[in-house]
């Protein structure tokens, strides 16, 4: 299936597999359709053309950066410019064309910072910044590999943290539980395409995600699976398996994608493509969301969320705009994806 969507190039791949067999560090990033895969061994990832942070993964300096005094001004689509692509995807959820799909639209932003600066302040578990193109600052693991044991953290669901009995809002609505429980059936599935058992770890806990203007919840799942004893590292070849990321695509995956092309118009690029490392020992990787480009100077922050039948366009359209945020906070020790937990709050 992932075939069809995605046309990587082989030599990636074989990059991916190569230094996983020999238990060589490198990192990469892939965009949405597979059209432009980057790889870097990790001794040829120059940070001055180069930056990450994948949850301690790092080729930067790990220290406490004052953040000086800025604006930040989102331009968002207005919602009768979103209500006619809400619709078009509705209709064809209402077709039997897909259970969910994740509608986006990009938003021109104005700001003092650079991207390298956001990149330098952003308070994120998951932080790639490549130079004059892209900064993101993702909450959401895609995969981790450990052993043998293969792990996905599907998000789905956010909230305003200040709004009235928000945890129990968000755990409780009929519409966030059903989105969810699509999207954690759909990894599972696609888990079972490469291990050989499979099971929901924890299911629909919250994490907090700080921004420079509130507090978010979001919810999320824990998947696992044992990879095969023959697994050699062959990194590559598994990510073409799972492909674009169920949690930001929809299902089933090949006529979403299709519906979400239609919808939106517009070129995700690395937007809700995949970042990730290996060490030597874990592959990690992240979804490429919360997201700034620069498009011939103009920075364009680039966010969504989940369409299901139940769904509301005023609703919808607020999250859109709710996630165009800066990661923005004051800690004194880094943020890693595991600090994010919480214990496991179940609907």
């Amino acid at each position: 299936m992932s075939e069809l969507l995605l046309h990587t190039n082989s030599q990636f791949i074989r990059n991916l597999n190569e230094f996983g067999r020999r238990r060589s560090p490198f990192v990469f990033i892939i965009d949405f359709l597979g059209q432009q895969p980057r790889f870097w061994p990790l001794a040829e990832a120059d940070p001055s053309e180069v930056a990450f942070d994948l949850n301690g993964f790092t080729n930067t300096s790990r220290h406490e950066v004052a953040v000086p005094d800025f604006y930040f001004h989102k331009y968002p689509i207005s919602f009768a410019e979103y209500q006619p692509r809400f619709d078009h995807v509705v209709r064809n959820i209402r077709a039997g064309n897909s259970f969910l799909v994740n509608l986006s639209a990009p938003t021109p932003i104005d700001t003092s910072l650079s991207l390298r600066d956001i990149y330098e302040y952003s308070r994120a578990p998951y932080r790639f910044w490549l130079q004059d193109q892209f900064v993101c600052f993702s909450p959401e693991i895609f995969i981790r590999v450990q052993g043998k044991q293969i792990s996905s953290f599907p998000m789905k669901g956010t909230i305003d943290a200040a709004l009235p009995d928000a945890a129990q809002t968000i755990l409780n609505d009929p519409k966030e539980a059903a989105e969810h429980a699509t999207i954690v059936d759909l990894i599972r599935n696609d888990l079972s395409m490469v291990a050989q058992r499979v099971w929901v770890e924890r299911y629909r806990y919250l994490d907090q995600i700080q921004t420079h203007g509130k507090t978010l919840l979001q919810v999320s799942s824990e998947v696992a699976g044992l990879l095969p004893e023959s697994f050699d590292g062959s990194y590559g070849d598994l990510l073409m398996k799972l492909l674009p990321a169920g949690s930001i695509s929809g299902a089933p995956k090949p006529s979403t994608v299709q519906i979400i092309r239609e919808a939106e118009g517009y070129d995700r690029g690395y937007y809700t493509g995949i970042m990730g490392y290996f060490d030597g020992s874990t592959f990690e990787s992240a979804v490429m969301i919360r997201y700034i480009e620069n498009q011939n100077g103009q920075l364009v922050f680039k966010s969504g969320g989940g369409i299901t039948a139940r769904s509301q366009a005023p609703a919808e359209y607020q999250e859109l705009i709710d996630k165009v945020y800066l990661p923005f906070a004051h800690a004194s020790s880094p943020l890693l994806r595991d600090d994010l937990r919480q214990e496991p709050q179940v609907n």
